[in-house]
């Protein structure tokens, strides 16, 4: 299929330079990283500085206490490697257990929802591993936002103000540090986090030993083992708030943290139009982006048209499908045969000129598959109103929304660094929202709620199991062509990150648009799958597109049966993404303005 030409103007340009480029979701983030490299720190310095002041200027996105993947190669190795920092359900958490508390899913707020805490560790090990710089230097950045003040963006005032109610009548904690003056925080009032402060001051101060990365494993020690985990365990043990309308304790122990660490693991890596696209193993959605792009390979659709929109949406459906009924942690199958062409073959034959209202996970080696019962329901059943689930949602512009008992419908942010020797690192942190759960006091965050991707129901690949890693929906992605990685990219979105990220990948790696241009791009989405977060529900045939598509694509979507919800112009996708030319020896960054927040910066 021959693509549309893109525009000839891009909301900003996309940049070129020498010496290094980061790209995040957040323009405080980006020149932290910029910074770094400038004082001669690599990618995983600059990634991991930039990381901890996420944590502090998008508190509605990321925190310590939750999770992380990133895909990376370095300077000297160009295989792909994934960064686990997701961590496992407690040894407490089982779907027996909490049936038991009277719930059939795990909340989407509340300590229940937390498994091990895995982004801070994960961090560290990066930098341990792979950076050259000291804890006290990267974590400076993050210290002194949280110190001295950061300036709030919108949507940290829009996502408080949707859970103040919460936070005044249960959670006591997050409204003292949230609330300031008793109210929801506006547009670029300055707000501050000394606990969080004197806890990553604290953590620093630990930082002792022989050698840097005994100093780093020192700092590592005291955040699983020490007055952090001890913490954590204190104020589980009191019975909270949570998304059910109910009350529990959490489960987590300072025994969880202590038996876990973040881990390097292989990439599982696919092949399309010539590229290799490196992504997380079957415990994240990541190979559901390489089914959808050797689904789509033989005859590659421009989605910028009806036909191609269509198609596009169809085979996300199907690798959706396969994605709940076969990933997890501990799944029968493998990636070589959710790539093996006879099945690509037998799902692809599933295409038609019309939307499918139904989830289709295919026989994957023969096996019969098998869904929680919940997940093939159109809408999340004994949802009423007036219940937990059923309360008002706050839209923010077209991201996944917030209620007003916590919940929210996946959203995240992003961080992409290339330096100057060809390091490359694509990571995107999550979970630990402000909103998530009650922040511990004296520790200055909240815990993650990663569980509620389980299911209560037995004997599935994602069932909620103690030790087991919840099917996590962080999905980075690298690019390699036969020279080594050439593309670092990402999104927040949680169910819709790879989505968008496939329509880059078209439009970037066929059509040949620039990386900007096909971040500005019209994105569009299914909605038809079964939801990744609590109360995992879906709307049949369902597809939430921007305006800028056209009334002739959108129409054309309508005529074959798609139930379209218009988002606004400027509403779906947060990319952003960095990149060698080894041709002429450039590098390059590129990040989206949707929301007037993500920054590249490079030189």
């Amino acid at each position: 299929m021959r693509f549309s030409r893109p525009p000839a103007f891009t909301t900003r340009p996309t940049l070129e330079g020498t010496v290094g480029m980061a790209a995040s979701t957040h323009w405080a983030a980006s020149a932290t990283a910029m910074g770094v490299l400038e004082r001669g720190g690599n990618a995983f310095d600059a990634a991991v500085a930039a990381a901890f002041v996420l944590q502090v200027v998008e508190p509605h996105l990321n925190g310590p206490g939750g999770d992380l993947t990133a895909v990376f190669t370095t300077a000297g190795d160009p295989t792909p490697r994934v960064l686990d920092g997701q961590g496992p359900a407690p040894a407490g958490a089982s779907a027996a257990r909490y049936r038991a508390e009277g719930l059939d899913r795990v909340p989407g707020a509340g300590a229940l929802a937390a498994a091990v805490p895995g982004a801070t560790d994960a961090w560290l090990l990066l930098l341990r591993d792979h950076g050259t710089w000291e804890v006290t230097d990267v974590v400076g950045p993050a210290i002194g936002y949280a110190r001295d003040g950061f300036p709030a963006v919108a949507r940290v005032g829009s996502t408080i103000a949707a859970v103040a109610d919460l936070f005044r009548e249960h959670w006591p904690s997050s409204a003292a540090l949230w609330l300031p003056d008793g109210r929801p925080p506006a547009p670029g009032q300055v707000l501050r986090n000394p606990a969080w402060a004197a806890t990553l001051g604290r953590l620093a101060d630990a930082a002792q030993g022989p050698t840097r990365e005994a100093r780093v494993d020192a700092v590592r020690g005291v955040w699983a083992e020490g007055f952090v985990a001890e913490a954590v365990e204190a104020f589980c043990r009191t019975p909270q708030r949570h998304a059910s309308g109910t009350d529990h304790a959490g489960v987590l122990t300072v025994a969880d943290s202590a038996g876990w660490r973040a881990s390097v693991t292989d990439a599982a890596v696919g092949t399309f139009h010539g590229y290799r696209i490196a992504k997380t193993p079957l415990w994240g959605q990541g190979p559901a982006l390489l089914q959808m792009l050797a689904l789509l390979e033989p005859d590659v659709p421009d989605p910028s048209t009806g036909e191609g929109a269509h198609r596009v949406l169809e085979a996300i459906k199907l690798a959706q499908a396969d994605r709940e009924a076969w990933f997890g942690d501990d799944t029968p199958v493998t990636v070589a045969e959710l790539l093996d062409p006879a099945y690509l073959d037998a799902r692809r034959a599933l295409l038609s000129e019309v939307a499918s209202p139904d989830v289709r996970p295919g026989r994957v080696g023969g096996r019969e598959p098998r869904m929680a019962e919940l997940a093939t329901a159109g809408v999340a059943p004994g949802v009423t109103a007036g219940s937990a689930v059923g309360e008002p949602t706050v839209t923010l512009e077209g991201e996944p929304g917030t209620s007003s008992h916590g919940e929210m419908r996946g959203d995240t942010c992003h961080v992409d660094v290339v330096d100057r020797w060809g390091n490359l690192v694509s990571a995107t942190p999550s979970g630990g929202w402000l909103q998530s759960s009650p922040t511990i006091p004296g520790l200055g965050f909240a815990l993650g709620t990663r569980l509620q991707m389980t299911w209560l129901e037995e004997g599935l690949p994602s069932t909620l199991t103690p030790g087991r890693r919840p099917r996590t929906t962080l999905t980075p992605t690298l690019v390699l062509d036969d020279r080594g990685p050439v593309v670092a990219l990402g999104s927040p979105g949680g169910d819709q990150q790879d989505q968008w990220q496939l329509l880059y990948l078209l439009r970037t790696l066929v059509g040949g648009w620039s990386p900007q241009a096909a971040i500005d791009a019209p994105a569009l989405h299914t909605t038809s799958s079964p939801g990744s977060f609590w109360p995992r529900d879906r709307e049949p045939a369902g597809a939430t597109v921007e305006d800028r598509l056209g009334e002739a694509v959108i129409g054309e979507l309508e005529r074959r049966g798609h139930r379209v919800t218009r988002a606004g112009d400027w509403a779906l996708g947060r990319l952003s993404a960095v990149g060698i030319d080894r041709d002429r020896r450039v590098l390059w960054g590129a990040a989206n303005p949707r929301g007037m927040q993500g920054y590249a910066v490079g030189r």
